[in-house]
């Protein structure tokens, strides 16, 4: 089932760098930007997170919580947050369940090479729990100012 604008968000929850569950429902009331990515540490993934870094102010002063999520472990987001600074938590799906449910888990190809893997989509949750907008196939550098442009929008 392919997700849309309008439908609930499914509901998750994963840990984070420090073990802590996160719930997608402890959030409710306020809007969440849900961003999957392929891998910490990686070029495209680094300038994402970044990113969302740079613009965090932005979406703390809109009263938004930014979740990203990936199959790395704990251990792996714990790294990466620190070394990056990230102010926003970090998602573990190991088994990639919840990148499933959210239409951004699948066959992937690399240089000739298929393998299952996370596809770069971010979804907005709106404080009612049902998906404002999905961006597929994002373009990791521009994302994060591309989503408070549209976040305006909807709230201004």
């Amino acid at each position: 089932m392919t997700l849309s604008p309008g439908d609930p968000a499914p509901e998750f929850s994963l840990p984070d760098g420090e073990g802590n569950s996160v719930s997608l429902s402890d959030f409710r009331g306020k809007r969440v930007v849900l961003y999957f990515y392929p891998r910490d540490n990686t070029p495209g993934c680094t300038k994402e997170a970044c990113a969302f870094r740079d613009a965090y102010p932005d979406y703390q002063s809109n009263d938004v919580v930014v979740l990203g999520i990936s199959t790395d472990d704990a251990k792996a987001h714990t790294k990466f947050t620190t070394k990056y600074n990230l102010p926003f938590p970090l998602l573990s799906d190991a088994s990639g369940q919840v990148a499933t449910t959210y239409d951004s888990y699948g066959l992937k190809k690399f240089m000739g090479k298929e393998y299952m893997g996370i596809s770069r989509n971010t979804f907005i949750i709106g404080p009612d729990g049902k998906i404002e907008k999905i961006y597929r196939k994002v373009k990791p550098e521009a994302h994060a100012a591309e989503i408070l442009a549209d976040l305006a929008n909807v709230s201004g």
